[in-house]
């Protein structure tokens, strides 16, 4: 048997050999720190047996995989503590995720008493040092085996399981769990954790199922890196949006509203509108043309685009199908709409590409536990366009789609936080998707040369795709490490057929334009939420709700500093505020400054004198006194350059 390592080298055994077997031949410090293997690809326990040919990985907790083991071995240490402290909770799942892991339990909610009670039970338990082994059981066997032990949720799971299906479990001491792996070789290998939070969460997510108690926890390597870990979820903390965004009344929600349907406070249409007017500019410069089309439709638009059959749960709908004599639903998207735009008039192989462009509002009926703040809502606004091509045209054009989002991503300081994502449809689901085989391999093959010409560098996602065309999705984290979609550029090449979207080529005959379906930085809301995480209010001067604070030091300064305002709202600086009150200065300069605003100017009898101001930055502090010309030069220059 020839095991070849992830360097390259081999090595050759002349019987079976267990994967810990072959780390402590490699090294002995290697294996002490093993996590886990990886056999041609696949995450598999340290205990695994090999038999034949295989290229291996040894898997250690820096490795983002052995590190989730770590993690998952943690969630049933924290399992196992539960139940000792309480007998009668029922357990149900207990995964790693991105950022630790978590379980969920049939329990009233914890405190964080109980939670510190839980921590000190793991540890008790991880001194203890229990052996991981793991066994079989029949379908059957295990399914009574857990009716035996009272614990429902694990009988469900088991049941939907196909018959004759083998079943593994894991047990640690006299704790066991239905697990399909992989864990550590023993508890000792959870040195450093933290139990975070309880929460509640339905049962397998549905809202139609019972409300469990989960309990969030991290655990790594190291108390270092645990220490590290936990100081950046308290900077988390501070830069969330959706508490940020509050206390700096850049929006809010109301229950008698609705969830997901957040106020826009003026601060926060201030921010939105100067995004908007340097979207369209831009686009403008570009040669969009802007629409304006309907906020619903009839279902007859979204049954010839497909997205009655294939998105119509996420839409919110106007009428019964089955009484009404029309049925209309609010917009999910802008592109049908638009389609019709292009369809009012005939169209040449000269008339293209026909770049489209609105500020749309959309509507989309998220599911009540996806909502969160500004990132996730039921009502948004977004930079929507649609382009429409022949084949020739189609790489510059994407090429062009792309430049656009990587300039304002650059621009707002968020281009170093996103990642690429190809997303591709998946053959064996076919009923989620439109279209033959052939075209969804000719798209996808022109994404991929178009990605590979442009040298970037992305991941693909299986499954991922609209249902009428692959896509390039541009991914971003929030301060607590979840994944959301920002932009996306889609290739279309069969809708246009649907809607009779024609052009007269060379040759005189008629043909469906290629469809480029894109966004310049995807959805307002979502937007200013990471804006306001990645510079934790403190935004760049052109974005800031308040630019400048002038702060007279007495009354007799009033005049003067009025004036101040005039030249500065003169020369386009516009969102200036005076604070007049009789309060000593000192205090007035720690309000701006806890307002996040970019600049102070403070006046007294010698700026009246001389014709200056006295400059305080946020980013600088003191810069002193300085001519009002010379300011309000070095201010219209940080505006108009957008500089971060």
């Amino acid at each position: 048997m020839i095991i070849t390592l992830k360097d390259g080298s081999k090595k050759e055994y002349a019987e079976a050999k267990a994967v810990i077997d072959i780390a402590y031949d490699i090294s002995e410090g290697l294996a002490r720190a093993a996590c886990a293997g990886e056999v041609n690809g696949e995450v598999v326990d340290l205990r695994t047996v090999l038999e034949d040919d295989c290229e291996l990985n040894i898997l250690t907790a820096r490795d983002e995989k052995g590190l989730a083991v770590l993690r998952h071995t943690a969630s049933h240490v924290m399992a196992q503590a539960v139940q000792n402290l309480y007998p009668e909770a029922k357990v149900a799942i207990g995964p790693s995720i991105d950022t630790g892991f978590y379980y969920d339990f049939d329990h009233e909610p914890f405190s964080r008493e109980d939670l510190d009670a839980i921590e000190k039970e793991m540890k008790k338990i991880i001194k203890k040092g229990a052996k991981i082994e793991r066994f079989t059981k029949s379908r059957e066997d295990a399914i009574a085996y857990f009716k035996e032990k009272n614990e429902p949720y694990k009988v469900e799971l088991i049941e939907d399981l196909p018959e004759g299906e083998e079943i593994s479990f894991y047990s640690q001491g006299d704790w066991t769990d239905l697990c399909a792996g992989p864990h550590l070789m023993s508890v000792k290998g959870v040195k450093a954790f933290k139990l975070l939070s309880s929460s509640s969460a339905y049962w397998r997510g549905s809202e139609k199922n019972a409300m469990l108690t989960r309990i969030y926890g991290t655990a790594y390597a190291t108390k270092d890196e645990l220490k590290e870990h936990l100081e950046q979820m308290e900077e988390a903390k501070r830069r969330d949006h959706n508490k940020l965004g509050r206390e700096m009344k850049i929006f809010t929600t109301v229950d008698v509203i609705g969830q997901g349907l957040p106020l826009i406070m003026p601060n926060g249409v201030i921010m939105m509108q100067e995004l908007q007017r340097w979207i369209e500019d831009e686009e403008t410069k570009r040669g969009y043309i802007r629409t304006k089309t309907p906020l619903m439709a009839k279902s007859d638009l979204y049954k010839i685009s497909g997205h009655w059959d294939h998105y119509k749960e996420g839409m919110f709908v106007l009428g019964d199908e089955e009484t009404d004599k029309e049925v209309f639903a609010l917009r999910p998207m802008t592109c049908p709409f638009q389609y019709y735009v292009y369809k009012a008039e005939q169209h040449s192989y000269r008339d293209l590409p026909l770049r489209y462009g609105e500020t749309s509002t959309l509507f989309r009926n998220e599911d009540s536990g996806e909502m969160h703040g500004l990132t996730r809502v039921r009502q948004f606004t977004i930079s929507e366009g649609h382009l429409m091509c022949t084949p020739e045209q189609l790489e510059e054009e994407f090429k062009g789609c792309l430049e656009l989002t990587n300039y304002m991503l650059t621009t707002l300081g968020l281009i170093e936080d996103v990642s690429y994502r190809f997303s591709k449809w998946d053959p064996d689901d076919r009923e989620k998707y439109i279209g033959t085989e052939e075209q969804w391999n000719e798209a996808q093959d022109t994404m991929e040369k178009i990605l590979k010409d442009l040298n970037i560098d992305y991941k693909v996602g299986v499954g991922e795709a609209a249902f009428y065309g692959p896509k390039l999705d541009i991914q971003i984290k929030n301060v607590h490490g979840k994944e959301d979609t920002l932009v996306t550029i889609q290739i279309d090449q069969m809708l246009a057929e649907k809607f009779g979207m024609e052009y007269v080529d060379k040759d005189g005959t008629k043909k469906n334009p290629y469809i480029i379906h894109r966004t310049s930085i995807g959805c307002y809301e979502r937007t200013l939420a990471l804006l306001i995480e990645k510079y934790a209010g403190a935004f760049p001067v052109w974005l800031a709700p308040v630019q400048i604070k002038l702060l007279p030091i007495a009354d007799r300064h009033l005049d003067y500093v009025y004036e101040i305002k005039k030249q500065l709202e003169a020369n386009g600086i516009l969102r200036v505020e005076v604070d007049d009150r009789s309060e000593k200065l000192g205090y007035k300069l720690r309000e701006a400054q806890l307002e996040k605003v970019p600049y102070m100017l403070v006046v007294g009898d010698k700026d009246i004198e001389n014709n200056t101001v006295s400059v305080r930055s946020r980013k600088e502090g003191d810069k002193g006194a300085m001519a009002i010309d010379e300011f309000i030069k070095a201010v219209k220059e940080e505006i108009d350059t957008k500089r971060i």
